[in-house]
């Protein structure tokens, strides 16, 4: 048999029947239940170990982080981090509940403002869904009460996460995912953030902010 005929015999082998039941039950088996890829095992540790990890990693992409055992303590940290940058005592925020329970309205240091971000904020402060130890990588979810202008308008991103919140990997941050938003919903955008922005396009010269923030700080809790 000749290579044409070869390859007719297999399309007619395989073209439609009719009967697409089997092929149907097979696809919507594979959808509901996702194979999982190739685990790395370097964030397969556990609880301290994976959060020291994501500490080590975020601070070799150029971003700063402290660790708190108390939610009560963001907003000290917060006003102290302004301080220290010689920033105005503003933070701009979302509506996010978990940032309007850590009593932000008890440090009359800072002047709160809510909303999306217009470009014109120094500051800004988000709460994120999900820390990936392996890469020092931050998930963080839009919507409105995260807009995304924050992630990316502002010069200064302080970013709160959860030390419980703090996985190994990035199939752990997709189950995250999948879990908070359930199988047929998805935020508007998923934004993956590793260190402040930089960028070398020019003559391979290190230029922070280029794309958004050029200073990124973590503040786990817990």
């Amino acid at each position: 048999m000749d290579s044409r005929s070869a390859i007719l015999s297999k399309i007619r082998a395989t073209r439609d029947t009719g009967d697409e039941t089997a092929r149907c039950l097979a696809v919507e088996s594979r959808l509901a239940r996702p194979a999982s890829g190739i685990v790395p095992s370097r964030g397969q540790l556990d609880r301290e170990g994976r959060i020291a990890l994501f500490l080590d990693m975020i601070a070799k992409a150029g971003a700063t982080h402290e660790r708190t055992p108390l939610p009560r303590d963001v907003p000290a940290l917060a006003a102290a981090y302004l301080r220290a940058h010689n920033l105005p005592a503003r933070l701009r925020r979302g509506t996010d509940p978990r940032l309007e329970a850590l009593g932000f309205e008890q440090e009359p240091a800072i002047e709160m403002l809510a909303g999306a971000s217009d470009g014109s904020d120094l500051a800004a402060i988000s709460h994120a869904d999900f820390g990936i130890a392996e890469t020092g990588t931050l998930m963080l979810l839009s919507g409105p009460d995260n807009p995304v202008t924050l992630t990316f308008l502002p010069e200064h991103h302080l970013v709160v996460v959860r030390a419980d919140d703090i996985g190994g990997d990035m199939e752990a941050a997709i189950a995250r995912l999948r879990m908070l938003q359930g199988k047929d919903r998805m935020p508007r955008t998923v934004n993956f953030v590793s260190g402040p922005s930089r960028s070398a396009d020019i003559e391979q010269t290190i230029l922070l902010g280029a794309h958004g923030p050029r200073a990124l700080h973590v503040m786990v809790v817990g």
